[in-house]
């Protein structure tokens, strides 16, 4: 009998392969829905949202949705979800004191990290940075902390931290990549990594499922691969997707990570401001070159957002080779941008439905291959969302 898991990845499957023209294009590269003349009426409804609902479907996708008149959302939403992982036996929560040096919101990830995995003598953090972990696994449990990140500055001053902390952690300088990685993958080491990014965490799961290691690992940022188009970890996977005819290109694994924490509102005024003249920019380039086609701009720091509108068209016109007329409409251009951009901001509410469900199918197909090496599994949420939307943990052993 197949695992709970794999019955669980086998129906998001379908899903996902069956939904893929309405959840895979990125509305803001065009005019109007890619499937509007399929779902007409989905699209009018989306349009003709008003702001409030539109912000509440986009803080709670599977809330209350007319979207269900036309989408599995109940479905969805039971899929996507995860209980919490429970803590640990005997680990008290981390001094206050410890967090010197880290963030307060990531200094929570790591509280609550730590408080899923009950006290050994021996870790291997993947992908360090500066050890901040490793760091307080090493002070919780009195335990041996390894530490592997490639960045020599990042090893250099998490070591000087663990030193001054009296933390029994040694940061080593290594591409986790590398087959070298390898020689520190030893029986004995809890293997732990938070928020390794794309392939850096596939080849430790991979490692680990060779190895028959223990792991406890919070994955993150899937698109961030060498491979063009996602190949699973897993065996199933690799069936799955052939028999569905599912195939994800590396730039829609993003949409997995896309959900964000709230920021601040002069950064989401920037942001949406930004948005805005960056549609507005295209509807002048697609006027400009006679081409109704999306031209891709390079992202701009939104601490260098030039001060007006036409600054930012002029930006973007110099890093794609273009040259604009003497004179122009700023104005309407602008106000063009703003009406896509509202367009836009409603018809990404279906690609929300899908956010959670691809990320669990990604997470699934990860913990699938350490099940299929013959390890007990578990995956489980280790905080709020509110806390990282990237609150999922897969717990192998």
């Amino acid at each position: 009998m197949p695992s709970a898991y794999a019955q669980r990845f086998a129906r998001l499957t379908e899903l996902l392969a069956h939904w893929q023209p309405l959840w895979a294009p990125e509305p803001f590269r065009y005019r109007r829905a890619p499937w509007g003349a399929a779902f007409p009426a989905l699209e009018a409804w989306l349009l003709g949202l008003d702001e409030a609902e539109r912000e509440r479907l986009e803080a709670a996708p599977f809330a209350a949705s007319r979207l269900a008149d036309w989408l599995p959302v109940a479905e969805l939403a039971a899929l996507s979800e995860v209980a919490p992982l429970p803590e640990a036996a005997g680990t008290p929560p981390l001094p206050e004191a410890w967090a010197t040096h880290v963030g307060g919101r990531k200094w929570a990830q790591i509280g609550a990290f730590a408080a899923r995995l009950a006290p050994a003598p021996a870790y291997l953090e993947w992908c360090a940075g500066k050890g901040h972990l490793g760091r307080a696994l090493a002070r919780r449990d009195n335990a041996r902390v390894i530490g592997l990140e490639w960045q020599a500055s990042l090893c250099q001053a998490g070591q000087a931290l663990a030193e001054a902390q009296g933390a029994d952690l040694s940061l080593h300088e290594q591409d986790v990549m590398a087959d070298s990685a390898a020689d520190w993958l030893t029986p004995g080491r809890q293997l732990v990594a938070l928020h390794a990014c794309g392939d850096l965490h596939g080849r430790l799961v991979r490692r680990a499922a060779e190895g028959r290691l223990p792991l406890t690992l919070a994955p993150c940022c899937y698109q961030r691969t060498a491979e063009t188009s996602y190949r699973p970890l897993s065996r199933q996977g690799e069936r799955a997707m052939a028999e569905h005819g599912l195939a994800l290109p590396r730039e829609q694994l993003a949409l997995a990570v896309q959900e964000t924490v709230t920021a601040p509102r002069q950064v989401r005024l920037s942001r949406a401001r930004a948005n805005a003249w960056r549609l507005g920019f295209d509807e002048l380039q697609r006027e400009l070159r006679g081409e109704d086609r999306y031209l891709p701009v390079p992202s701009l720091a939104y601490g260098r957002l030039p001060d007006d509108f036409a600054g930012f068209c002029r930006w973007a016109a110099a890093e794609k080779g273009l040259s604009l007329p003497p004179h122009l409409d700023w104005a309407r251009f602008e106000a063009a941008g703003a009406t896509r951009q509202a367009r836009v901001e409603r018809l990404e509410l279906v690609r929300h439905l899908f956010r959670r469900p691809l990320e669990l199918w990604l997470v699934l197909d990860r913990l699938l291959c350490l099940e299929e090496a013959g390890m007990a599994v578990r995956l489980g949420t280790f905080c709020e969302r509110s806390l990282t939307p990237r609150n999922l943990l897969i717990q192998a052993r």
